[in-house]
């Protein structure tokens, strides 16, 4: 029974393969006629988008041409910095007469919502100093018993207060753009305090082949090289009581500084403290090692 029904289904299968192969061979033949057609109508699309980029190219080029130095990309050079590294800490005299500058160019623009002025006691000013720096704003609070919000002023626990009330009158101010609140700047930004620095110094003519957008700077160093922000510092612009040089480079350096501190504050304490624990570490091993050699010193 078994052979019977094994020599059907080879039958059917001898029976059927012919027709499988001829569709098969037309599917192919199809396919062949179709190919030329469809490459063609591939071909299309193509040539047209290769015809509408060289227009453009043309028009560009009859506008005045490319401006290499408008596409080129610059990245800040390399600085030292002496908070980084396994033993770094900051500088916090750098840190204070970056706070400083903000203070006097920076605040006018930009809020730092994440630090409150009680912090400023981390860089070396007394309680009293920090009050007085506090209370040198009008903040807003309330409502009082009549329900009326009222003006008072700053105190230590009191969030640095920000120059507008909200985004849309930042963006009436200037010109549209919105002035980035500086608590984490240095994080948000690819080469963090390299990257601050030289935007701070980078500013000069824009190039003749560049055009320029209504309103805008030219800064080498920024994405698009076109930026909202006016040159914010200039030389001796900040008066330092301490007789560092202040010049434009210095006061760049010393504000980048400050932004460092401003998002890691506790940068110091930890790596003091992962210090202390890995030489800890390192005498809890030796211990240990010592009381194993004890303990099996009798074993073979």
């Amino acid at each position: 029974m078994k052979k019977i029904l094994s020599a059907l289904v080879l039958a059917a299968v001898l029976t059927a393969a012919p027709g499988f192969a001829v569709a098969a061979r037309e599917k192919a033949d199809a396919a062949a006629r179709r190919a030329p057609v469809a490459g063609k109508e591939a071909a299309a699309p193509s040539t047209a988008a290769n015809t509408a980029a060289h227009e453009q190219k043309a028009a560009a080029a009859s506008e005045g041409g490319a401006c290499p130095e408008a596409e080129k990309e610059v990245h800040p050079p390399k600085q030292f910095w002496p908070h980084k590294g396994l033993f770094g800490v900051y500088d916090m005299a750098s840190v204070q007469r970056g706070f400083q500058v903000y203070r006097e160019v920076c605040a006018s623009c930009h809020a730092m919502k994440y630090l409150s002025y009680r912090d400023l006691g981390a860089l070396g000013y007394n309680p009293e100093q920090v009050k007085a720096v506090a209370a040198s704003v009008t903040v807003t609070d309330g409502p009082n018993d009549e329900g009326q919000m009222f003006e008072r002023p700053g105190r230590p626990s009191d969030p640095f207060k920000s120059p507008f009330p909200n985004d849309k009158a930042a963006r009436f101010a200037n010109n549209g753009a919105l002035p980035p609140d500086m608590s984490l700047l240095v994080k948000a930004r690819e080469h963090g305090e390299d990257y601050i620095a030289a935007l701070l110094t980078g500013y000069s003519d824009a190039p003749a082949c560049a055009s320029m957008n209504p309103g805008m700077n030219w800064n080498k160093y920024f994405p698009t090289h076109q930026i909202a922000m006016p040159k914010p510092l200039n030389d001796g612009q900040v008066q330092y009581t301490d007789g560092t040089p202040n010049n434009t480079q210095q006061e760049a350096r010393d504000v980048a500084q400050f932004l460092a501190w401003a998002s890691e504050p506790h940068l110091n304490q930890r790596k003091e403290m992962g210090l202390k624990i890995v030489l800890f570490m390192l005498v809890f091993a030796g211990i240990m090692a010592a009381a194993k050699c004890r303990v099996w010193e009798g074993v073979k």
